[in-house]
């Protein structure tokens, strides 16, 4: 038997992948992240499955779980919210069934700084203005952050910044960004990408603290900072230039 390991996406219950659904109707028992993922995806399980809300239990409790049903052959549908490459607690679940002997498979969901972006309708990355991407936090109790990994290193490079976990500290986080970025850069705030109650917060970095103290958000919120996500006057790519020559393009 297997545990299967789904990225239920974002929020959106739609935002989930073809796999995942079919993976989560096939399974006798789902293990879900409640405080995270949506209970619209519930409604794939197969009649009769046994269904958990993880949120309030420790890791061994979920291992458990995964035990008990592989010892009365039924496959899991484990599934953590957006995607499971980071911050999914998924390293160390898989270690603890390494340990055990359990198998498992891992299928992607779409990650909470994709569905940012598209709420936004901005692309994160643009000729000459950005080309990389960075997705980070601030220290919190759940985890510290390594020495090497300070956010004003990642500022230092002028790239986009997808900052997660860290709304709660979003005065800090902005004070620490504007000698890189500076007052007039672009930045975005948005909670809860895809959900219903889905809030969007637009601004300069200098002045994005201001203008999201007139909402509550306080936490599921992703702070985004960069040119690219303001700027209009940039170079084209060569992607789609009618002088680009490329193998797929097939033009003499």
């Amino acid at each position: 038997m297997t545990v299967h390991f789904i990225g239920a996406g974002p929020g959106a219950a739609d935002l989930i992948t073809v796999r995942g659904r079919d993976l989560i109707a096939s399974c006798p028992v789902c293990l879900y992240a409640g405080s995270l993922v949506p209970k619209a995806l519930l409604s794939h399980c197969p009649k009769g499955a046994r269904i958990v809300d993880t949120a309030p239990m420790s890791l061994p409790e979920i291992v458990a779980e995964m035990a008990r049903a592989t010892a009365a052959g039924e496959d899991v549908a484990r599934l953590h919210s957006g995607d499971l490459s980071i911050w999914s607690a998924l390293g160390e679940q898989i270690r603890a069934l390494d340990a055990a002997g359990i198998p498992y498979t891992v299928t992607p969901g779409v990650p909470s700084f994709a569905a940012a972006a598209a709420a936004l309708a901005r692309e994160l990355t643009l000729p000459e203005v950005a080309q990389s991407v960075v997705l980070t936090r601030t220290p919190g109790r759940a985890s510290a952050m390594p020495e090497r990994e300070k956010l004003a290193a990642f500022a230092a490079t002028g790239a986009t910044l997808a900052i997660h976990l860290s709304i709660h500290v979003l005065e800090e986080t902005v004070a620490e960004l504007l000698p890189f970025y500076g007052t007039d850069c672009p930045a975005a705030i948005v909670c809860r990408a895809s959900w219903p109650d889905e809030i969007i917060v637009k601004g300069a970095l200098g002045s994005i603290v201001e203008k999201a103290g007139r909402h509550k958000i306080e936490r599921t919120a992703l702070i985004l900072v960069g040119p690219a996500l303001g700027a209009e006057d940039f170079r084209n790519s060569a992607l789609y230039d009618a002088a680009y020559q490329r193998r797929f393009r097939g033009r003499e």
